[in-house]
């Protein structure tokens, strides 16, 4: 055999070993990038299922929140006014003062009845989405500062839009669980709300001036209306930082594109700002 030959033998295997190295990195490309589609897919499931879970746990709330309002304006409050309005009947024959007493009763019956129409409004969905976020805040900070039970500012920066009402509701709530936390946990005297229009970005800011905690406790039970805060926010594509530590009171922050946010069922949002 010619030297001729042997490096022709010589070359059609070193073509046959590339050609099956060839394969084999192809394959071996191949299966990685299916692992990682497939991955990706199984994470994107995932994902899915949490919105789903979180839209269907905010849902149920959200019924919950509407039925107890309900009851509240058609039910206790109407009770309510009708024990007013025989006390005032029954009070043309006592005398003076116990119809005195009975008076002071009845305006503490009135007053009540105020209140809880006022809770009545602000669990109510359709109280929220035919004011819009910016009044109803307006309306639950006059109500606070009324009930001397927190000092609250609210500040508006920029020109307000709408960001729609499944997430003008979800911003809402978050409020509602901030202030609860605030004045039921943290013992808060301050409390601050801000909101900043900007032209492709929305930031809701709530700050108080409480007992503050530490970063465990957000992974805790105790913590859970903390991540309830987080999770809503994620449902509608924003994003929520809390941030505290003792003594320092807290401050939460939650943002969103208004243009590249999601509606809550996956669909286009229809009051996305243009």
């Amino acid at each position: 055999m010619g030297n001729e030959d042997i490096q022709m033998i010589v070359l059609i295997a070193a073509l046959l070993f590339a050609v099956v190295i060839g394969f084999i990195i192809y394959f071996v490309v191949l299966y990685r990038n299916r692992q990682l589609k497939n991955k990706k897919e199984q994470e994107e499931r995932e994902a899915v299922y949490r919105q789903e879970v979180l839209k269907t746990q905010i849902e149920i709330q959200e019924q919950t929140f509407e039925h107890v309002s309900k009851e509240i304006h058609d039910n206790i409050t109407q009770v309510l006014s009708f024990v007013k309005l025989s006390m005032g009947t029954l009070g043309n024959t006592l005398d003076d003062t116990k119809k005195a007493k009975m008076n002071e009763s009845r305006e503490l019956i009135a007053q009540v009845i105020t209140d809880l129409r006022d809770l009545s409004k602000s669990m109510s969905f359709e109280h929220i989405t035919s004011l819009g976020l910016k009044k109803t805040i307006e309306r639950e900070v006059e109500k606070l500062n009324k009930s001397e039970l927190v000092k609250t500012t609210f500040l508006t920066e920029g020109q307000p839009y709408s960001l729609g009402e499944q997430r003008e509701l979800v911003l809402f709530r978050i409020l509602q669980e901030a202030l609860n936390n605030a004045l039921k946990h943290a013992k808060a005297k301050h409390f601050k709300i801000d909101l900043q229009y900007q032209h492709d970005l929305f930031t809701l800011s709530i700050e108080d001036d409480g007992a503050g905690f530490s970063r465990e406790l957000l992974n805790n039970k105790s913590g859970s209306g903390l991540r309830n805060m987080g999770n809503r926010a994620a449902l509608i594509g924003g994003n929520a930082t809390i941030d505290s530590a003792p003594g320092e009171g807290c401050r939460i922050k939650v943002s969103l594109n208004p243009f590249k946010q999601l509606y809550i069922d996956g669909g286009p949002h229809p009051n996305s700002v243009s």
